[in-house]
C-alpha cells in the first residue's frame, strides 16, 4: 500500500518509503550539502560549527542534524555545548547517546530481547504456531 505524504521541505507530494519525510529531491540536496560539509572539513580541519555554516550557507540546524546522525563528529576533545545525550546529558561528539547510556540501552535491548524468547520457548507448541504470520492477499484470495 503505498504512502503518500508531503514533503517536510519543499510540500511536494511523494510516495514515503522511510527515513525522514522529505521527497527524493529534497533528500539529493541533504546529500549535496553534507558532501559539501565533508569536503570544507578535509580542507579546513577543526573549523567551528559556525564558520561551516556561514562559509556554505548551510544552516546550523541541518549540521547539528549531520552530528546527531553519526556522519560528522566534533573535533575537539573539550566538552562542547553543541551537542549533549539525550538520555543524561552529558557532552558528546556525534550521535545521539554518551558511550555510557548507549551501553545501558544496548543492555536493556539484550535483556528484552532474552525475556522475549523465555516467554515464546515456555509457550506450548500450538500457541507458538497461532503466533505466526502469513500473507494475505485478499483480491489473490477473491480470485480463487
Amino acid at each position: 500500500m503505498l504512502d503518500v505524504r508531503n514533503c517536510r521541505k519543499c510540500g511536494k507530494i511523494f510516495n514515503y518509503i522511510g527515513g525522514a519525510p522529505i521527497c527524493p529531491a529534497c533528500r539529493e540536496k541533504e546529500e549535496e550539502d553534507f558532501q559539501r560539509v565533508k569536503k570544507y572539513l578535509y580542507e579546513n580541519p577543526g573549523a567551528s560549527l559556525t564558520q561551516v555554516s556561514t562559509e556554505l550557507e548551510i544552516s546550523v540546524e541541518m549540521i547539528k542534524r549531520f552530528l546527531r546522525e553519526g556522519r560528522l563528529e566534533i573535533a575537539n576533545d573539550e566538552g562542547n555545548l553543541v551537542l549533549e545525550c539525550e538520555n543524561c546529558g552529558r557532552s558528546i561528539k556525534t550521535g545521539r547517546f554518551c558511550p555510557d547510556c548507549e551501553r545501558n540501552l544496548a543492555s536493556g535491548f539484550k535483556s528484552a530481547a532474552s525475556q522475549m524468547k523465555l516467554d515464546l520457548d515456555s509457550r506450548s507448541t500450538s500457541e507458538r504456531k497461532s503466533l505466526g504470520l502469513r500473507y494475505l492477499n485478499k483480491e489473490y484470495e477473491k480470485g480463487k
